[in-house]
């Protein structure tokens, strides 16, 4: 039985996709990129398919093919699964965040629904639930959505996908990142986030600066969350 403070309605289920639609062009051309990446890499359609929807983590699946050879040998396996943990570390400390909302959930629901959790969904649901939503269809949905399109999305990508290999071109590649930045607005509450929010963009920043690749988003992560949890409100 849900906690009577939490409840998981059909209807929250379809708010937490619609949710998702201003952001879907987005989540469609990151999703066709891979598949052009994918078959350029000499994965079979399957394994595309597979590997898309089974892994479902975007900016790792792209950092694994950057990583991925063809004979694959057993370095490089190691050398995928290293740089994929590290850029899906922040995942650690999105989850945790979840606890009070989906901690209430029994965890026969809450672990498979966990499979769905991406930072799309978890702005919307951190959200939503700060304004006092306690259907957590919001969060389900809206994950449900995601992996939906991202997995449709690589087939065409698959076959055609070098005809917008370029999301720049569209304009593309902006449209997740504004939307995650305007969801940040109704989550400040005073100086601990302003100041864990710049400390956490400024590491993420110089490390991209230094190092390059998908470090910035652990390192960020990480000096965001050790300064909001110094800092009093």
């Amino acid at each position: 039985m849900l906690n009577k403070n939490v409840t998981l309605s059909f209807n929250g289920c379809v708010r937490g996709a619609a949710m998702c639609i201003p952001v879907s062009p987005g989540i469609i051309a990151l999703a066709l990129v891979f598949g052009t990446v994918a078959a350029q890499k000499g994965l079979t359609f399957l394994e595309t398919v597979m590997i898309n929807s089974l892994v479902f983590a975007g900016a790792s699946q792209f950092v694994a093919m950057e990583v991925y050879q063809d004979p694959l040998t057993w370095g490089a396996v190691i050398a995928m699964v290293g740089v994929t943990a590290a850029v899906n570390m922040r995942m650690l400390l999105i989850g945790a965040s979840l606890r009070p909302w989906l901690g209430q959930v029994p965890a026969t629901q809450t672990y498979p629904a966990l499979f769905f959790l991406t930072d799309l969904n978890w702005l919307l649901a951190l959200s939503e639930y700060g304004k006092g939503t306690r259907d957590w269809g919001i969060y389900l949905g809206s994950g449900l959505f995601t992996w939906a399109i991202w997995s449709l999305a690589v087939v065409p990508g698959y076959f055609a996908g070098s005809l917008i290999s370029d999301p720049k071109a569209f304009g593309l590649d902006v449209v997740l990142p504004a939307f995650f930045a305007a969801l940040l607005v109704p989550l400040w509450k005073g100086r601990r986030q302003t100041v864990s929010w710049l400390f956490a963009g400024g590491v993420a920043a110089l490390t991209w600066y230094l190092v390059g690749g998908y470090w910035s988003i652990f390192t960020g992560a990480i000096a965001g969350a050790f300064a909001g949890a110094y800092l009093d409100d």
